[in-house]
């Protein structure tokens, strides 16, 4: 082979060599960044899984509702002692559940009223909860729609490690100002951290309105007349911020004074006083 034919073949394998290198690093495919993923968008069932419509007159159904007895204060300082099973404090009438409480001397308490749960008879992890209501009026007055824990699963610390929702709380010193709040072991009143948000109701003692709880694993979100103005994210941190994994009852109440239903004093010339429901309905989540 002379020389000119040798250069002539070299010449071609490096082409050939070149044009495969280039090749194969055109083949490298480029890399694909995934969609985002669809936030999981929650539904309630239509039909209520639980529900009170208060049409039977006399003491609250005793298939749904238990009683929170004593005159401890309630870890509050409050001044009523709640008790069992009497009309006065507690009864269904004209198709609504009246809570009452009345300016006497009890067991060492100055007032008595009510506080009912469902804690045994009604537990639920998730839902809708829709609770028509009308508030007492006067200062002094602390009715509250709430939720605690039915077990202590995160803490033998019950309040607040183990979370606490409530639905609606109003004062009676600042009316109409309706509060929705958490409470857990990070986020509570008493290290400065609570939750919290209100809108006024302007006709609070003299018309009833919705107080709705939407509840799911992703977030709490708080309504009143369909109208939403709260809204608490579970922050995926562990139980300390949400502890909203777990099965909770609903309380029902009217106390009397308290560090924050009585920070403006009690006016005992208002008493009685009474909170109405008009019903109870819950709701569960879809599957």
């Amino acid at each position: 082979m002379n020389k000119l034919t040798l250069y002539s073949v070299i010449s071609i394998l490096i082409i050939v060599s070149a044009c495969s290198k280039e090749s194969t690093v055109a083949q490298v495919p480029t890399p694909v960044t995934p969609a985002p993923t669809a936030p999981i968008v929650y539904e309630f069932e239509s039909t209520p899984i639980w529900a009170d419509e208060f049409d039977k007159d006399g003491l609250p159904d005793s298939k749904k509702w238990n009683y929170d007895v004593g005159g401890s204060g309630w870890g509050n300082n409050e001044l009523e002692y709640y008790t069992k099973e009497n009309l006065k404090n507690a009864r269904v009438e004209n198709g609504k559940l009246v809570i009452e409480a009345i300016k006497e001397n009890f067991n060492g308490n100055s007032y008595t009223s009510a506080r009912l749960v469902t804690k045994g008879k009604g537990d639920f992890l998730y839902g809708r909860f829709e609770i028509k209501a009308k508030l007492p009026a006067g200062r002094g007055t602390w009715p509250a729609i709430w939720m605690l824990a039915t077990e202590q699963s995160y803490s033998d610390k019950y309040w607040p490690d183990n979370g606490e929702i409530d639905i609606m709380e109003h004062v009676g010193y600042d009316p109409g100002r309706v509060h929705a709040s958490i409470h857990t072991k990070s986020f509570n009143h008493v290290i400065g951290t609570q939750v919290t948000t209100n809108m006024m109701v302007d006709d609070f003692d003299k018309a009833f309105h919705e107080y709705r709880l939407d509840w799911t694993p992703n977030k709490i979100e708080m309504y009143i007349d369909a109208k939403l103005y709260f809204t608490f994210e579970n922050t995926g941190k562990g139980f300390a911020e949400y502890p909203f994994d777990k099965k909770f009852h609903l309380l029902l109440n009217l106390a009397v004074g308290g560090n924050w239903g009585g920070v403006k004093g009690v006016d005992e010339s208002v008493f009685p006083q009474r909170m109405e429901v008009d019903y109870v309905r819950i709701y569960a989540l879809k599957k």
